[in-house]
Protein backbone atom coordinates (compact mmCIF):
# COMPACT_ATOMS: atom_id res chain seq x y z
CA UNK A 1 0.00 0.00 0.00
CA UNK A 2 1.52 3.34 -0.61
CA UNK A 3 1.95 6.06 1.74
CA UNK A 4 -0.46 8.36 -0.02
CA UNK A 5 -3.47 5.81 0.90
CA UNK A 6 -2.24 5.25 4.19
CA UNK A 7 -2.62 9.10 4.83
CA UNK A 8 -6.14 8.56 3.24
CA UNK A 9 -7.25 5.88 5.10
CA UNK A 10 -5.98 7.41 8.44
CA UNK A 11 -7.77 10.51 7.84
CA UNK A 12 -10.77 8.64 7.03
CA UNK A 13 -10.61 7.07 10.23
CA UNK A 14 -10.11 10.87 12.20
CA UNK A 15 -13.14 11.53 10.04
CA UNK A 16 -15.32 9.24 11.71
CA UNK A 17 -13.77 9.83 14.99
CA UNK A 18 -14.65 13.72 14.84
CA UNK A 19 -18.16 13.24 13.53
CA UNK A 20 -18.87 10.93 16.25
CA UNK A 21 -17.80 13.35 18.90
CA UNK A 22 -19.76 15.88 17.08
CA UNK A 23 -22.77 13.94 17.40
CA UNK A 24 -22.65 13.68 13.84
CA UNK A 25 -24.52 10.31 13.67
CA UNK A 26 -25.36 9.46 10.01
CA UNK A 27 -21.78 10.61 8.69
CA UNK A 28 -20.16 8.34 11.38
CA UNK A 29 -22.20 5.84 10.21
CA UNK A 30 -21.62 5.55 7.45
CA UNK A 31 -18.04 6.39 7.15
CA UNK A 32 -18.00 3.77 10.53
CA UNK A 33 -18.71 0.25 8.33
CA UNK A 34 -15.01 0.55 7.52
CA UNK A 35 -14.01 0.60 11.17
CA UNK A 36 -16.71 -2.68 11.96
CA UNK A 37 -14.33 -4.66 9.50
CA UNK A 38 -11.28 -3.64 10.87
CA UNK A 39 -11.75 -4.71 13.92
CA UNK A 40 -13.68 -8.10 12.67
CA UNK A 41 -9.86 -8.97 11.88
CA UNK A 42 -9.84 -7.03 8.84
CA UNK A 43 -7.28 -3.58 9.94
CA UNK A 44 -7.75 -0.01 9.90
CA UNK A 45 -7.56 2.46 7.91
CA UNK A 46 -7.18 0.46 4.27
CA UNK A 47 -7.71 2.13 0.99
CA UNK A 48 -10.32 -0.03 -0.88
CA UNK A 49 -9.30 -0.73 -4.78
CA UNK A 50 -11.90 1.17 -7.00
CA UNK A 51 -15.13 -1.07 -8.15
CA UNK A 52 -15.47 -1.11 -12.00
CA UNK A 53 -19.18 -3.02 -11.45
CA UNK A 54 -22.05 -1.26 -10.31
CA UNK A 55 -23.58 -1.50 -6.68
CA UNK A 56 -26.53 -2.97 -8.30
CA UNK A 57 -25.38 -5.72 -10.64
CA UNK A 58 -22.72 -6.46 -7.36
CA UNK A 59 -25.57 -6.82 -5.31
CA UNK A 60 -27.66 -8.93 -7.26
CA UNK A 61 -24.58 -11.25 -7.21
CA UNK A 62 -24.22 -11.33 -3.28
CA UNK A 63 -28.07 -12.34 -3.56
CA UNK A 64 -27.57 -15.07 -6.07
CA UNK A 65 -24.47 -16.46 -3.80
CA UNK A 66 -26.26 -16.25 -0.79
CA UNK A 67 -29.18 -18.39 -2.21
CA UNK A 68 -27.14 -21.36 -4.09
CA UNK A 69 -24.00 -21.39 -1.92
CA UNK A 70 -24.25 -24.12 0.66
CA UNK A 71 -21.48 -23.05 3.15
CA UNK A 72 -22.35 -22.53 7.02
CA UNK A 73 -25.60 -24.65 5.74
CA UNK A 74 -23.92 -27.71 7.76
CA UNK A 75 -26.06 -28.53 11.45
CA UNK A 76 -25.74 -30.90 14.52
CA UNK A 77 -27.50 -31.98 17.68
CA UNK A 78 -27.82 -28.55 19.42
CA UNK A 79 -27.22 -28.07 23.17
CA UNK A 80 -26.57 -24.93 25.32
CA UNK A 81 -24.14 -24.39 28.06
CA UNK A 82 -23.90 -21.86 30.95
CA UNK A 83 -21.21 -19.79 31.50
CA UNK A 84 -20.24 -18.86 35.12
CA UNK A 85 -21.87 -15.57 34.71
CA UNK A 86 -25.09 -16.71 33.21
CA UNK A 87 -24.48 -16.57 29.22
CA UNK A 88 -25.94 -18.89 27.29
CA UNK A 89 -23.52 -20.47 25.17
CA UNK A 90 -24.63 -22.50 22.12
CA UNK A 91 -22.63 -25.57 20.64
CA UNK A 92 -23.61 -28.12 18.33
CA UNK A 93 -22.34 -32.00 17.82
CA UNK A 94 -22.26 -34.15 15.26
CA UNK A 95 -21.75 -37.77 16.56
CA UNK A 96 -19.46 -40.64 15.74
CA UNK A 97 -21.09 -42.57 12.89
CA UNK A 98 -22.45 -45.80 14.89
CA UNK A 99 -20.90 -48.10 12.70
CA UNK A 100 -17.19 -46.58 13.17
CA UNK A 101 -18.18 -46.83 17.07
CA UNK A 102 -18.75 -50.26 16.97
CA UNK A 103 -17.88 -53.09 14.83
CA UNK A 104 -16.18 -50.85 12.51
CA UNK A 105 -14.07 -49.38 14.98
CA UNK A 106 -12.88 -52.61 16.58
CA UNK A 107 -12.19 -53.47 12.71
CA UNK A 108 -10.19 -50.79 12.08
CA UNK A 109 -8.01 -50.24 15.54
CA UNK A 110 -8.25 -53.79 16.44
CA UNK A 111 -9.07 -54.96 19.84
CA UNK A 112 -7.31 -52.51 21.82
CA UNK A 113 -9.34 -49.31 20.47
CA UNK A 114 -8.61 -46.26 22.46
CA UNK A 115 -11.91 -44.31 24.03
CA UNK A 116 -13.48 -42.20 21.35
CA UNK A 117 -12.20 -38.59 21.66
CA UNK A 118 -14.24 -35.29 21.05
CA UNK A 119 -12.81 -32.71 18.76
CA UNK A 120 -14.04 -29.29 20.12
CA UNK A 121 -13.88 -26.56 17.82
CA UNK A 122 -13.40 -22.64 18.68
CA UNK A 123 -13.97 -20.21 16.01
CA UNK A 124 -12.27 -16.55 15.36
CA UNK A 125 -13.46 -13.06 16.00
CA UNK A 126 -16.52 -11.49 14.50
CA UNK A 127 -17.01 -15.50 12.65
CA UNK A 128 -19.25 -18.28 14.55
CA UNK A 129 -18.86 -22.06 14.38
CA UNK A 130 -20.04 -22.08 10.44
CA UNK A 131 -16.39 -20.69 9.82
CA UNK A 132 -15.25 -24.65 10.58
CA UNK A 133 -17.54 -25.70 7.47
CA UNK A 134 -15.19 -27.48 5.38
CA UNK A 135 -13.39 -28.98 8.28
CA UNK A 136 -16.67 -30.16 9.27
CA UNK A 137 -18.24 -31.55 6.29
CA UNK A 138 -14.91 -33.69 6.26
CA UNK A 139 -14.72 -35.11 9.58
CA UNK A 140 -18.33 -36.23 9.86
CA UNK A 141 -19.23 -39.56 11.03
CA UNK A 142 -15.09 -40.31 11.65
CA UNK A 143 -15.23 -38.28 14.93
CA UNK A 144 -17.36 -36.95 17.53
CA UNK A 145 -16.97 -33.02 17.13
CA UNK A 146 -18.57 -30.09 18.91
CA UNK A 147 -18.81 -26.60 17.42
CA UNK A 148 -19.61 -23.60 19.72
CA UNK A 149 -20.26 -19.86 18.75
CA UNK A 150 -18.57 -17.87 21.50
CA UNK A 151 -20.26 -15.23 23.43
CA UNK A 152 -22.35 -12.44 21.45
CA UNK A 153 -21.52 -14.11 18.20
CA UNK A 154 -23.30 -16.91 15.95
CA UNK A 155 -26.19 -18.46 18.01
CA UNK A 156 -24.64 -17.49 21.64
CA UNK A 157 -26.52 -15.13 23.70
CA UNK A 158 -25.13 -11.77 24.27
CA UNK A 159 -22.47 -11.45 27.20
CA UNK A 160 -24.44 -11.64 30.29
CA UNK A 161 -21.45 -9.31 31.99
CA UNK A 162 -21.35 -7.12 29.21
CA UNK A 163 -25.19 -6.08 29.09
CA UNK A 164 -25.89 -6.11 32.74
CA UNK A 165 -26.27 -2.76 34.89
CA UNK A 166 -22.45 -3.58 35.81
CA UNK A 167 -20.82 -4.70 32.68
CA UNK A 168 -17.63 -5.74 32.60
CA UNK A 169 -15.73 -5.82 29.54
CA UNK A 170 -14.78 -8.91 27.88
CA UNK A 171 -11.18 -10.70 28.33
CA UNK A 172 -9.53 -13.68 26.86
CA UNK A 173 -9.51 -15.09 30.49
CA UNK A 174 -13.42 -15.22 30.43
CA UNK A 175 -13.42 -16.89 26.78
CA UNK A 176 -11.36 -19.34 28.18
CA UNK A 177 -13.88 -20.13 31.35
CA UNK A 178 -16.72 -20.02 28.39
CA UNK A 179 -14.66 -22.72 26.88
CA UNK A 180 -14.57 -24.73 29.53
CA UNK A 181 -18.76 -24.69 30.70
CA UNK A 182 -19.07 -25.80 27.13
CA UNK A 183 -16.89 -28.88 27.23
CA UNK A 184 -18.48 -29.65 30.77
CA UNK A 185 -21.73 -29.75 29.09
CA UNK A 186 -21.00 -31.26 25.57
CA UNK A 187 -17.80 -33.47 26.62
CA UNK A 188 -17.64 -34.11 30.51
CA UNK A 189 -15.93 -37.44 29.75
CA UNK A 190 -13.47 -39.14 27.70
CA UNK A 191 -10.44 -37.42 25.76
CA UNK A 192 -10.60 -33.96 24.28
CA UNK A 193 -8.55 -32.46 21.11
CA UNK A 194 -8.98 -28.78 21.19
CA UNK A 195 -9.15 -26.98 17.65
CA UNK A 196 -8.80 -23.17 17.47
CA UNK A 197 -8.34 -20.40 15.24
CA UNK A 198 -7.81 -16.68 16.05
CA UNK A 199 -9.40 -15.50 19.01
CA UNK A 200 -10.48 -19.59 19.39
CA UNK A 201 -6.69 -20.60 19.95
CA UNK A 202 -6.68 -17.60 22.44
CA UNK A 203 -10.01 -18.67 24.01
CA UNK A 204 -7.94 -22.63 24.47
CA UNK A 205 -4.31 -21.28 25.86
CA UNK A 206 -6.62 -18.85 28.46
CA UNK A 207 -8.29 -22.27 29.72
CA UNK A 208 -5.09 -24.43 29.80
CA UNK A 209 -3.89 -20.43 31.72
CA UNK A 210 -6.63 -21.16 34.04
CA UNK A 211 -7.50 -24.93 34.12
CA UNK A 212 -3.97 -26.41 33.77
CA UNK A 213 -5.13 -30.04 35.42
CA UNK A 214 -8.19 -30.24 32.82
CA UNK A 215 -6.16 -29.85 29.72
CA UNK A 216 -2.91 -32.36 31.48
CA UNK A 217 -5.84 -35.31 33.03
CA UNK A 218 -8.28 -34.71 29.32
CA UNK A 219 -6.30 -33.19 26.59
CA UNK A 220 -5.08 -35.46 24.13
CA UNK A 221 -4.02 -33.17 21.31
CA UNK A 222 -4.07 -29.30 20.38
CA UNK A 223 -4.40 -27.32 17.10
CA UNK A 224 -4.09 -23.41 17.02
CA UNK A 225 -4.62 -22.00 13.26
CA UNK A 226 -3.97 -18.51 12.38
CA UNK A 227 -3.88 -17.26 15.92
CA UNK A 228 -1.27 -15.49 18.97
CA UNK A 229 0.02 -15.94 22.25
CA UNK A 230 0.38 -11.94 22.68
CA UNK A 231 1.86 -8.60 21.64
CA UNK A 232 -1.09 -8.06 19.55
CA UNK A 233 -0.57 -4.03 19.67
CA UNK A 234 2.51 -4.90 17.66
CA UNK A 235 0.66 -6.10 14.28
CA UNK A 236 0.83 -3.63 11.74
CA UNK A 237 -1.45 -5.21 9.54
CA UNK A 238 0.14 -4.32 6.36
CA UNK A 239 0.46 -0.45 7.34
CA UNK A 240 3.69 2.24 7.44
CA UNK A 241 4.48 2.00 10.93
CA UNK A 242 3.21 5.80 11.10
CA UNK A 243 0.10 4.89 8.98
CA UNK A 244 -1.02 2.08 11.89
CA UNK A 245 0.37 3.68 14.74
CA UNK A 246 -2.39 7.11 14.26
CA UNK A 247 -5.16 4.40 13.42
CA UNK A 248 -4.28 2.72 17.04
CA UNK A 249 -4.32 5.91 18.77
CA UNK A 250 -7.96 7.02 17.36
CA UNK A 251 -9.48 3.67 16.86
CA UNK A 252 -10.32 2.91 20.55
CA UNK A 253 -12.43 5.71 20.95
CA UNK A 254 -14.56 5.48 17.55
CA UNK A 255 -15.13 2.10 18.45
CA UNK A 256 -16.84 3.17 22.16
CA UNK A 257 -18.57 6.11 19.94
CA UNK A 258 -19.86 3.77 17.50
CA UNK A 259 -20.97 1.00 19.57
CA UNK A 260 -23.09 3.46 21.31
CA UNK A 261 -25.25 4.29 17.76
CA UNK A 262 -25.25 0.55 16.92
CA UNK A 263 -28.90 1.24 14.51
CA UNK A 264 -27.24 4.15 12.80
CA UNK A 265 -24.09 2.30 12.56
CA UNK A 266 -25.21 -0.88 10.97
CA UNK A 267 -27.68 1.20 8.69
CA UNK A 268 -24.35 3.11 6.97
CA UNK A 269 -22.21 -0.66 7.30
CA UNK A 270 -25.08 -1.80 5.00
CA UNK A 271 -25.00 0.98 2.76
CA UNK A 272 -21.28 0.74 2.18
CA UNK A 273 -21.58 -3.25 1.45
CA UNK A 274 -19.12 -2.92 -1.31
CA UNK A 275 -15.94 -1.40 0.49
CA UNK A 276 -16.94 -3.90 3.69
CA UNK A 277 -16.62 -6.78 0.75
CA UNK A 278 -13.30 -5.35 -0.68
CA UNK A 279 -11.97 -5.27 3.03
CA UNK A 280 -12.76 -8.59 4.03
CA UNK A 281 -10.94 -10.04 1.32
CA UNK A 282 -7.99 -8.13 1.64
CA UNK A 283 -7.75 -9.17 5.05
CA UNK A 284 -9.31 -12.67 4.43
CA UNK A 285 -7.11 -14.08 1.76
CA UNK A 286 -4.60 -14.19 0.30
CA UNK A 287 -5.22 -16.16 -2.97
CA UNK A 288 -6.25 -14.20 -6.10
CA UNK A 289 -8.57 -17.20 -7.33
CA UNK A 290 -11.04 -17.59 -4.04
CA UNK A 291 -14.38 -19.05 -5.20
CA UNK A 292 -16.75 -16.42 -4.72
CA UNK A 293 -19.24 -18.04 -3.00
CA UNK A 294 -16.50 -18.67 -0.45
CA UNK A 295 -15.44 -15.26 -0.47
CA UNK A 296 -19.53 -13.92 0.57
CA UNK A 297 -19.70 -16.03 3.18
CA UNK A 298 -16.83 -14.86 4.62
CA UNK A 299 -18.19 -11.89 4.20
CA UNK A 300 -21.75 -12.79 5.81
CA UNK A 301 -19.62 -13.97 8.63
CA UNK A 302 -18.53 -11.20 9.69
CA UNK A 303 -21.05 -8.48 8.70
CA UNK A 304 -23.68 -10.56 10.80
CA UNK A 305 -21.51 -9.01 13.91
CA UNK A 306 -22.95 -6.56 15.07
CA UNK A 307 -21.14 -3.03 16.03
CA UNK A 308 -21.53 -3.35 19.70
CA UNK A 309 -20.03 -6.58 19.67
CA UNK A 310 -17.29 -5.60 17.69
CA UNK A 311 -16.55 -3.00 19.99
CA UNK A 312 -16.97 -4.61 23.09
CA UNK A 313 -14.52 -7.31 22.13
CA UNK A 314 -11.62 -5.33 19.95
CA UNK A 315 -9.95 -3.98 23.74
CA UNK A 316 -9.32 -7.58 24.92
CA UNK A 317 -6.59 -8.16 22.19
CA UNK A 318 -3.90 -5.62 23.05
CA UNK A 319 -3.89 -7.48 26.81
CA UNK A 320 -3.89 -10.69 25.52
CA UNK A 321 -0.31 -12.18 26.60
CA UNK A 322 -0.72 -16.24 26.77
CA UNK A 323 3.08 -16.93 26.45
CA UNK A 324 3.55 -18.99 29.99
CA UNK A 325 0.18 -21.07 29.38
CA UNK A 326 1.60 -22.62 26.31
CA UNK A 327 3.70 -25.31 27.98
CA UNK A 328 0.76 -26.88 29.63
CA UNK A 329 0.14 -27.88 26.43
CA UNK A 330 3.62 -29.96 26.07
CA UNK A 331 3.45 -33.70 26.47
CA UNK A 332 0.75 -33.91 23.75
CA UNK A 333 1.12 -33.62 20.04
CA UNK A 334 0.36 -29.84 18.86
CA UNK A 335 0.04 -28.58 15.47
CA UNK A 336 0.06 -24.72 14.74
CA UNK A 337 -0.42 -23.46 11.63
CA UNK A 338 -1.05 -20.23 9.45
CA UNK A 339 -1.21 -18.40 6.54
CA UNK A 340 2.30 -17.27 5.07
CA UNK A 341 0.66 -14.03 4.39
CA UNK A 342 -2.01 -13.66 6.98
CA UNK A 343 -1.87 -9.73 8.12
CA UNK A 344 -3.81 -10.32 11.02
CA UNK A 345 -2.49 -12.35 13.10
CA UNK A 346 0.92 -12.91 10.93
CA UNK A 347 2.67 -16.63 10.36
CA UNK A 348 5.80 -14.83 12.87
CA UNK A 349 3.11 -14.86 15.96
CA UNK A 350 2.65 -19.11 14.96
CA UNK A 351 6.22 -19.20 14.93
CA UNK A 352 6.79 -17.93 18.58
CA UNK A 353 4.12 -20.52 19.42
CA UNK A 354 6.33 -23.40 17.69
CA UNK A 355 9.10 -21.73 19.47
CA UNK A 356 7.81 -22.29 23.00
CA UNK A 357 6.55 -25.67 21.83
CA UNK A 358 9.60 -27.20 20.52
CA UNK A 359 7.80 -30.81 19.80
CA UNK A 360 4.81 -29.04 17.81
CA UNK A 361 4.36 -29.76 14.18
CA UNK A 362 5.01 -25.76 12.56
CA UNK A 363 2.86 -25.61 8.99
CA UNK A 364 2.96 -22.41 7.30
CA UNK A 365 0.44 -22.45 3.94
CA UNK A 366 2.01 -20.87 1.02
CA UNK A 367 -0.21 -17.87 -0.76
CA UNK A 368 -3.09 -18.11 2.72
CA UNK A 369 -4.57 -14.91 4.38
CA UNK A 370 -5.84 -15.24 7.65
CA UNK A 371 -8.84 -17.54 7.29
CA UNK A 372 -7.15 -20.38 5.90
CA UNK A 373 -9.52 -22.97 6.77
CA UNK A 374 -11.66 -21.76 3.94
CA UNK A 375 -9.01 -20.54 1.78
CA UNK A 376 -7.26 -23.46 1.62
CA UNK A 377 -9.61 -26.14 3.20
CA UNK A 378 -7.43 -29.10 2.02
CA UNK A 379 -4.16 -28.49 3.70
CA UNK A 380 -5.90 -27.70 7.09
CA UNK A 381 -8.52 -30.46 6.89
CA UNK A 382 -5.44 -33.11 6.32
CA UNK A 383 -3.30 -31.62 9.08
CA UNK A 384 -6.34 -31.90 11.19
CA UNK A 385 -6.86 -35.29 9.97
CA UNK A 386 -3.06 -36.19 10.68
CA UNK A 387 -3.38 -34.88 13.98
CA UNK A 388 -6.39 -36.76 14.99
CA UNK A 389 -4.47 -40.13 13.75
CA UNK A 390 -1.66 -39.51 15.69
CA UNK A 391 -3.69 -39.31 18.74
CA UNK A 392 -5.60 -42.86 17.95
CA UNK A 393 -9.20 -40.16 17.41
CA UNK A 394 -9.61 -41.90 13.84
CA UNK A 395 -7.96 -44.95 12.34
CA UNK A 396 -5.19 -44.10 9.89
CA UNK A 397 -7.28 -45.82 7.22
CA UNK A 398 -10.09 -44.04 7.36
CA UNK A 399 -11.57 -41.90 4.56
CA UNK A 400 -12.64 -38.35 5.41
CA UNK A 401 -15.24 -37.19 2.53
CA UNK A 402 -13.31 -34.30 0.12
CA UNK A 403 -13.09 -31.21 2.35
CA UNK A 404 -12.63 -28.80 -0.53
CA UNK A 405 -16.26 -29.03 -1.05
CA UNK A 406 -19.48 -27.95 0.41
Amino acid sequence: MSETSTGDAVTAVATVASAATAGNWRKAGIAGAAIGVIAAGAAAGVAIERLTVGRGIRKKARLALDASGPYGSLRGMPGKAVADDGTQLYYESDELDPEIGGPRRRRLFGRKAPAPVTVVFSHGYCLSQDSWHFQRAALRGLVRTVYWDQRSHGRSARGAAQTGPDRVPVSIDQLGRDLRAVIDAAAPEGPLVLVGHSMGGMTMMAMADQFPETVRERVVGIALVGTSSGKLGEVNYGLPVAGVNAVRRVLPGVLRALGSQTELVERGRRATADLFAGLIKRYSFSSKDVDPAVARFAERLIESTPIDVVAEFYPAFDEHDKAAALPVFAGVPVLVLAGDKDLVTPSAHSEAIADLLPDAELVIVPDAGHLVMLEHPEVVTDRLADLLVRVGAVPETADAEPSGTG
